[in-house]
């Protein structure tokens, strides 16, 4: 298996298990009147979300390269917690979205992040408590 396959196939397994890890996290929290399928929804909608802010060329040149990098760190199959490792494998992901999530709001304003938001309402809610952007 040529190497390509293998970096694809690590990538799709991450962003998988990713998805389920803050699935769990979702329904751990019990968010209030958010349905499942809005759970569901989560994962992808980050991943436009931080498609779109860094493409956005309103906000400011570091926000961009930094969500940029942060794409680039979520795609890339190896990471600095190795992610075979039970919790703390996902958990720096986890934490390196929510700290660049913070930096744009902080940079760009959570109206930017609300603008470029693709989801539902409920799924914002939950995004933004999950991140702490609601404070």
């Amino acid at each position: 298996m040529t190497w390509w396959w293998q970096a694809l196939i690590s990538v799709g397994a991450a962003v998988l298990l990713i998805w389920i890890v803050l699935l769990i996290a979702l329904l751990a929290a019990k968010p209030g009147k958010v349905q499942l399928a809005a759970a569901l929804r989560l994962l992808p909608d980050l991943l436009r979300l931080l498609r779109r802010l860094a493409a956005d060329p309103t906000l400011p040149r570091g926000v961009r390269i930094r969500l940029g990098l942060l794409l680039a760190y979520l795609a890339v199959p190896f990471d600095l917690i190795p992610d075979f490792i039970p919790v703390l494998g996902y958990a720096d992901d986890a934490i390196i979205v929510t700290v660049v999530l913070r930096f744009t709001v902080r940079r760009a304003g959570l109206d930017a992040v609300r603008r470029h938001w693709p989801g539902t309402d409920d799924g914002f809610a939950v995004l933004t408590r999950l991140t702490g952007l609601d404070r």
